[in-house]
């Protein structure tokens, strides 16, 4: 989406958890289309955020995992149209997004 009547609303998240989480409530509860979602580490490096949570956690048998690197926060983008706002600002805040901005 690209004109004058859509935005473009990012959320950083401190767990892969919570971005997930957000993707899945702006899909399945707004209504945005998941080819209008991005995803991606907030800094240069590859992560998995600042925190170990959901699936990034290890198990009852493992004793550590060097998959996940914890090397900074997650944002969550979508391409949304201005009667989505609101609903987005909610959600995202609901979520525990650290930071929203829009452009």
């Amino acid at each position: 989406m690209s004109d004058s009547k859509t935005k473009t609303v990012t959320a950083t998240f401190e767990t892969r958890e919570a971005a997930d989480l957000a993707i899945e409530h702006l899909v399945q509860k707004i209504g945005i289309e998941r080819t209008d979602v991005f995803v991606r580490a907030a800094g240069r490096h590859n992560s998995s955020g600042v925190d170990v949570s959901g699936g990034d956690a290890p198990s009852a048998t493992e004793h550590g995992r060097d998959d996940a690197k914890l090397s900074g926060e997650i944002e969550v983008s979508a391409d949304i149209t201005a009667d989505n706002i609101t609903a987005l600002h909610r959600t995202f805040g609901d979520l525990g997004a650290l930071r929203v901005t829009a452009k």
